[in-house]
């Protein structure tokens, strides 16, 4: 790296959010930065073994050059798993009893940017408030590493085999009906583990965009957007399928449709995880996020678990998790998370339940999430640009609060009424407010709300 190239990007801290690393190259990200990274890893959470992954970005290998260089400068092993998605980066730090790990993955964002997920030992997140502050801190500042270290090794490491054998236990492959599946991989890092694993199970996979490609010819790989989803849609009925499921671009979250092209709403997706893995696990303890939740309660309490709110935000998710030892956790967002998976997030892992639940039922997706749907409909996730984020939550509450059956802060103002609530809440990184509303079965009533609520935000 010359001279001219070891400069900081002048927005660097801009890339640095609440749970992680993300930014555009190279005014918020570059290569250099990722070497500093890998010195500040090594400087602050000492020398050890730590796993490497990438996505499908084009950008990828010289970020990750860079970040091993760093890495290895500061007394650390690079474990490099080559292109994976961030899943298999958390699974090989557990399984292999790493020091941490860094998936270098951008996720949903576009083409030009790229980021990082870093982890420590068992595969618990670094986040702002446990060494992300300290990590740019050190980044920023051109110090060099206050202990001389042995330079660490590089080591390429496949751990496939051992992450799809950790998948299949999820299920009995033998109990599992021959469904037929539309799998849309968005051309993102799911292709190659999806084939993997399809060698192991009774579905026929109709596979779409599963060629990884960081020129994104079809687009971001982001499934929530309106525009993404009509291909899946229109594929699913093509091949009579019985359902449908895609990934955003290291897919760590997954979406899915049932049998009638109908979009399922992640809060959903929720439902029947903690339902399926509660059977196993009677009077387990399930986490969920404030922005929707009534149906998560019910669901949970009928079946005899235990439901726990916690703030929205994988690392806030994982760390409850580990304190209320919970058998799942769920975000609306469609972040799912399991214990048995390290308390990690998972994209694979609800594809396996879902299909094992509507095995042991042998009802389609549709009937397993229709009686939810309609007892607790929602409005899924809304954004708005704001000029004062703060003053409009304040204005929202001072108008709503009254007569309220719960007022909570959880995570921004949830504002419970008898029959509807809602959660709104800024942005980490723009002058963005995120709105989410549901309703005790009655849609038309949802409907007014939402449309309420939207009119006086817009006036703001």
């Amino acid at each position: 790296m010359s001279e001219s190239e070891q400069k900081l990007p002048a927005n660097l801290a801009s890339a640095f959010k609440a749970y992680d690393i993300r930014g555009r190259l190279p005014d918020e990200l570059n290569e250099y930065a990722a070497y500093r990274i890998g010195l500040a890893y090594g400087e602050l959470f000492g020398p050890g073994k730590v796993a490497v992954g990438r996505d499908i970005r084009l950008s990828g290998p010289t970020m990750v050059a860079a970040l091993t260089r760093g890495l290895l400068e500061s007394g650390c092993d690079v474990m490099d798993l080559g292109m994976v998605g961030t899943e298999e980066v958390y699974h090989a730090v557990a399984h292999q009893k790493l020091k941490g790990g860094i998936a270098v993955t951008a996720s949903h964002n576009p083409a030009d940017y790229n980021g990082m997920k870093l982890v420590r030992e068992d595969a618990r997140p670094i986040s702002a408030d446990t060494g992300l502050k300290e990590l740019l801190d050190f980044v920023q500042s051109g110090k060099e590493p206050t202990v001389e270290r042995k330079p660490g090794k590089r080591i390429e490491l496949d751990g496939k085999a051992a992450y799809i054998d950790d998948l299949l236990a999820y299920v009995k492959a033998v109990d599992l009906r021959p469904y037929r599946i539309v799998a849309n991989c968005g051309n993102g890092s799911v292709g190659p583990a999806l084939e993997t694993l399809r060698e192991h199970l009774p579905f026929e996979f109709t596979v779409l965009q599963g060629e990884p490609d960081g020129e994104f010819p079809n687009g971001v790989p982001n499934p929530l957007l309106m525009e993404n989803r009509q291909l899946t849609a229109d594929a699913l009925a093509e091949a009579a399928a019985d359902f449908a499921i895609a990934w955003d671009g290291d897919f760590d979250r997954c979406f899915f449709w049932d049998e009638n092209g109908r979009f399922i709403e992640g809060y959903y997706v929720i439902g029947l995880l903690a339902q399926r893995l509660l059977r196993d696990h009677p009077g387990a303890k399930v986490v969920h996020d404030p922005r929707l939740y009534w149906n998560t309660v019910d669901v949970v309490s009928r079946a005899g678990g235990k439901p726990v709110m916690s703030k929205s935000g994988h690392a806030f998710i994982k760390e409850r998790m580990r304190i209320e030892g919970a058998i799942y956790g769920g975000e609306m967002s469609a972040h799912h998370y399991f214990q048995s998976f390290s308390y990690c997030d998972s994209g694979m892992v609800p594809m396996l339940l879902v299909a094992a639940l509507m095995s042991e039922t042998g009802e389609p997706l549709s009937a397993l999430v229709d009686d939810m749907i309609e007892r607790y409909p929602c409005s899924g996730e809304i954004n708005r640009t704001v000029d004062d984020p703060d003053a409009l939550l304040k204005r929202i509450e001072d108008e709503y609060a009254g007569g309220a059956n719960r007022v909570d802060y959880t995570d921004g103002l949830s504002i419970d009424h008898a029959d509807w609530r809602f959660n709104i809440r800024k942005s980490n990184t723009e002058p963005l407010v995120r709105i989410n509303v549901e309703a005790r079965g009655d849609r038309s009533l949802l409907e007014t709300k939402t449309k309420e609520l939207l009119r006086r935000i817009e006036a703001s």
